[in-house]
């Protein structure tokens, strides 16, 4: 017979939401009720474009709304089955953006369509493509938690998945143009005839795996002074090796694969994690040194860098240029048009925005959605990112605490990269928005990334079953034996 914990994997977790012993809840009904939220949401707002764009409604958007649902539903079964314990806002906030995205996307698909009619061009649809690459990241999420039980387990293979991810974050770079072209000045895709790939995606999530394994076992190393200078203890020399491995990696990807995102994301969330395991600031001084170093020398020796801050500080300026500040400003424009209240789902005019369905779909929602629905949006990856990290503090084991720290802060840091870079906060990074962007990459590992932190959630909030003592078997009274017992002398009444 299996113990409690086993149990609550199987169907005794029940439709109640209560662990098979009754003690916790496992909250899976709430998860239920927000995903049939999110899913009047996304099924409400494509009702929206299409009332807008061909003011009538058709039987797309019925097909869109099942997929949906059918999608999220088998996730939902999936966690109650292999995850009954974890943390009940992760898919439900997961699955609203990725709606979201799929209307925005069938919405800038509508605008394509009829500029292709008119000009007599061929039509291309993205959105049956999103749902088959959303069909296909939810089989490897279903896939990883079937795989992997217990979190814990990551850490026997951690120079194996460091060595994995340092080679797919190296492959374009090494391979021919034939196979590795460089696509908007970057050159991180891999393609195999109508298939492209984006490896790095899959690299992020394997380094940080290793890094939080090795930060587990070398911490006291990191947690020891050197020198100690104007107040400030310094670290040793010798111990700043992790960091400027991270350091040079990160300046690798920006000198040779020319993408400053990809760079940015791996090293500031690294960092972070050296910071989170050694409670150490003088650690963040360091790095943002080392980095801002780096981008210095990059700027004086490459023409890219130098055009991407040419263009942040002013696309007006380069406009006209090619690989110039024109989709910067487009999407400027768009956002000023939008304003506070938004166009309306439907009543703007995103896809003048170049690439409006991957690297500017967030400029896309704040001119249709206006200031308050892309706050409304940003809310959400923040409430996803705090149950992440609340299920990192809560987790047990310090390895836990890490990648799950780790994980949740590599989504943060991706929205400020992309969000940044579409309002002219930092210099432009191509990445893509987590769950929102057409792609296919993005979406399979951020699916392994959601699947890694509803582990570590389950953990978290799994109740403690201790190994209870086996009971001993009592002797009836009546046949057990007589003992007699003497007091000694010092005991003996007087």
């Amino acid at each position: 017979m299996g113990s409690p914990v086993q149990g609550a994997v199987g169907p005794a977790a029940g439709l109640s939401g209560v662990g098979p012993d009754g003690a916790a809840p496992t909250r899976r009904g709430t998860e239920l009720l927000l995903l049939g939220f999110a899913a009047f949401v996304v099924s409400a707002a494509l009702m929206l474009v299409e009332a807008n764009q061909n003011e009538q409604l058709t039987l797309r958007i019925v097909w869109y709304g099942l997929a949906f649902l059918a999608l999220f539903g088998a996730a939902h079964w999936a966690v109650r089955k292999y995850a009954p314990y974890a943390d009940p806002l992760i898919l439900p906030c997961v699955a609203l953006l990725n709606g979201l995205g799929l209307v925005m996307i069938y919405r800038i698909d509508l605008a394509l369509t009829e500029k292709a009619l008119r000009a007599g061009e061929e039509i291309n649809n993205d959105v049956p493509k999103q749902i088959l690459w959303t069909a296909l990241a939810l089989v490897l999420f279903l896939a990883v938690l079937i795989v992997i039980r217990d979190h814990r387990t990551l850490t026997k293979y951690n120079y194996t998945f460091g060595l994995a991810g340092l080679f797919l974050l190296a492959l374009p770079a090494v391979l021919p143009n034939a196979i590795a072209p460089t696509i908007n000045g970057a050159k991180i895709w891999l393609r195999f005839g109508p298939f492209s790939i984006q490896p790095g995606e899959f690299a992020k999530i394997l380094l940080l795996i290793f890094f939080a394994a090795f930060l587990v076992s070398k911490r006291d190393l990191f947690m020891v002074a050197g020198r100690r200078v104007l107040g400030v203890d310094l670290p040793r020399a010798r111990d700043l090796g992790p960091i400027l491995f991270a350091w040079g990696v990160s300046l690798a990807v920006l000198v040779f694969q020319k993408d400053l995102g990809t760079s940015l994301l791996f090293f500031g969330t690294i960092l972070v994690m050296l910071y989170v395991a050694t409670e150490r600031g003088i650690w963040v001084v360091v790095g943002l040194t080392l980095f801002v170093g780096g981008c210095f020398v990059a700027y004086q020796l490459f023409t890219h860098v130098q055009q991407r801050v040419a263009n942040w500080f002013d696309p007006l300026s380069t406009y006209a240029d090619a690989g110039g500040g024109y989709q910067i400003a487009q999407a400027l424009f768009g956002l000023g048009t939008g304003g506070v209240g938004g166009t309306g789902l439907g009543a703007g005019r995103p896809e003048l925005v170049p690439l409006a369905n991957t690297d500017f779909i967030a400029a896309a929602i704040g001119e249709e959605l206006g200031f308050i629905g892309l706050a409304a949006l940003l809310m959400v990856y923040t409430l996803l990112a705090m149950r992440g990290m609340r299920s990192a503090l809560a987790v047990r084991d310090t390895f836990g605490k890490l990648l799950g720290g780790g994980l949740s802060f590599l989504l943060v840091m991706q929205v400020f990269v992309v969000v940044g870079g579409v309002t002219k906060l930092i210099p432009m990074t191509g990445i893509t928005a987590p769950f929102l962007s057409y792609g296919g990459s993005s979406l399979l590992a951020n699916y392994v990334l959601v699947a890694l932190l509803l582990r570590i959630s389950d953990a978290a909030r799994r109740p403690q079953t201790g190994v209870r003592p086996r009971p001993v078997a009592q002797v009836p009274i009546a046949e057990d034996r007589t003992v007699m017992v003497e007091r000694p002398p010092t005991e003996r009444p007087t």
